[in-house]
């Protein structure tokens, strides 16, 4: 069994992998704006703003806002900032993490994700790049939900977790600038 965490918040958001029917799914929904804790450059915008980076502009995401690092399309960039989400997991289980996001080239489609536990709290994949930790999110410039990945060099294969009950906190990292999380 595992439950899925959606990260998309409505942006993101957890919820319970399994394969029987009869369990009952676990969802734990969250908005990206209203984060734990923001780390610049890692901001809150609207739409306008991407708008004004030289990209399309975005549809609307929920309640009007998003988190991204800005910067235009096409250009790479970032590796500083971050979203930090503490979620309380109500049951000992695997759990996936999926985003509502846009992404609108192959330089603007990544961030990078950690869960702690079971991820090392010391675990900073910007200053090791370390791809386990790497999300590959699927490119359209309209909202959409995408599930957090591994992007290995070997591949790209879907993420899941198994979460303690209790407390649990996901950081979603910069790691291009331009990619938007609702």
């Amino acid at each position: 069994m595992a439950r899925y965490l959606m990260a998309g918040l409505i942006g993101l958001m957890m919820l319970p992998f399994g394969i029987s029917l009869a369990k009952k799914e676990v969802t734990i929904a969250l908005e990206a704006e209203l984060a734990n804790e923001i780390q610049p450059p890692m901001v809150v915008g609207v739409p306008e703003d991407a708008k004004k980076q030289g990209g399309p502009k975005p549809d609307e995401p929920s309640r009007g806002k998003f988190i991204w690092m800005p910067g235009p399309p096409a250009t790479g960039g970032g590796g500083q900032g971050y979203a930090k989400f503490i979620v309380n997991i109500p049951k000992k289980d695997k759990y996936a993490i999926w985003g509502r996001v846009i992404a609108w080239d192959g330089n603007s489609d990544s961030f990078w994700v950690t869960v702690v536990p079971p991820d090392p709290e010391d675990q900073n994949p910007q200053q090791t790049q370390d791809t386990h930790y790497r999300w590959a999110v699927q490119q359209g410039n309209t909202w959409h939900w995408d599930r957090v990945n591994q992007w290995l060099d070997g591949g790209t294969f879907e993420r899941t977790w198994e979460l303690p009950e209790g407390e649990v906190t996901i950081t979603i990292w910069v790691r291009e600038d331009a990619t938007m999380l609702d």
